[in-house]
């Protein structure tokens, strides 16, 4: 198949520091691609990636500050991708609803991935393109999306990108954006609560910069809670690897959740709140725990009893870039195999 994947213009693929989205679009056209199958990426010029790779706008822009001129520009770089796609492509992957009213001007089938939280606008929107074969990153998120055609494909991670480690350092680790959502407060109370440090890493975008000066940057004192900063894949290496468990004290249901694998992948357990796509991730006793409180996530912190192997050995199974890649190739072929049977049915 040759399949076109589009990704917002704003960030690269695969990003630098932050951007799920990205590194999930980077991940599976690496493994598409290997595969056997002809991949092209739309994304910004900045990117780097095996595939075919073409670009309207030179290089990223990130963190936004104009939101009427990025959505402008997202619409722009989306009618030109798409626009250009169907000149060839057998199926358009689009990540980003914006693209969703342009699945009218095609004839090729529109996959579209869901990398967000519920928004009841969007499932609107969607819901006038039932045609559309919808993609859920979690069962969660799946049974709260009313159109027709929603499957459910579980992110994954290169398994082999990951330091695996089996001995730990005496620290906890926070990864993610600085947000009330992922709630780095809780993570800094719950290490408190257990006696262990803390290393946090992730972006601080501006609109959060006032929950971040009252409620994460007063506890920061570079000996028990430490600011790593925005992490790169080594980054992310060295801090996961060496952590003695990773904290997810989320506030929202997360529709997946990419550091929690990556941290599994690195030997590292996950204690988390049980929020969205967490008990689908986090499996008790194999690859961490899921917590009840703060409380219970710093009791856990102290003594995790389980294994590196475990941890590796699980999102290894669940979570690979393999496993995620062929299943998304059986989602386009059903979409392909449809969309041929409609068009003879609507010639007959």
């Amino acid at each position: 198949m040759h399949i076109a994947i589009v990704a917002p213009p704003f960030i690269a693929v695969p990003p630098v520091a932050y951007g799920g989205t990205e590194l999930f679009i980077a991940h599976l056209a690496h493994e598409l691609h290997t595969l056997g199958h002809r991949v092209t990426v739309y994304a910004n010029g900045d990117s780097r990636l095996e595939c075919e790779l073409k670009w309207r706008y030179r290089h990223a822009q990130w963190p936004l500050v104009d939101g009427v001129a990025a959505q402008l520009k997202n619409a722009d770089h989306t009618g030109w991708a798409i626009h250009d796609a169907a000149r060839s492509a057998d199926v358009i992957h689009l990540n980003d609803a914006i693209g969703v009213p342009f699945a009218q001007f095609v004839e090729q089938p529109l996959v579209h991935t869901l990398h967000h939280p519920h928004e009841p606008v969007l499932s609107d929107q969607y819901s006038r393109y039932p045609d559309i074969q919808y993609v859920a990153i979690s069962a969660f998120q799946a049974r709260r999306e009313p159109m027709p055609r929603v499957e459910v494909v579980h992110h994954g991670v290169p398994i082999r990108d990951y330091v695996f480690r089996e001995d730990k350092d005496d620290y906890l680790a926070f990864l993610g954006r600085m947000a009330p959502c992922k709630a780095p407060h809780l993570a800094i109370e719950a290490a408190r609560r257990a006696g262990l440090p803390l290393k946090l890493a992730g972006e601080i975008q501006p609109i959060f910069r006032q929950y971040v000066d009252e409620q994460v940057a007063p506890a920061i004192d570079g000996r028990e809670v430490e600011y790593v900063g925005e992490a790169d894949l080594a980054a992310k290496n060295d801090l996961l690897s060496h952590a003695r468990a990773l904290l997810f004290p989320i506030q929202w249901d997360e529709p997946f959740g990419l550091v929690m694998i990556e941290a599994m992948a690195c030997g590292t357990p996950v204690l988390a709140f049980a929020g969205g796509s967490v008990p689908e991730i986090v499996r008790d006793g194999v690859s961490g725990w899921i917590c009840r409180d703060v409380a219970d996530m710093a009791d856990r912190a102290v003594a995790p009893g389980i294994s590196a192997e475990s941890c590796r050995a699980w999102a290894a199974r669940c979570f690979s870039c393999e496993r995620m890649a062929t299943r998304y190739a059986e989602v386009y072929g059903r979409a392909l195999a449809r969309e041929t049977t409609d068009r003879r049915a609507a010639v007959v």
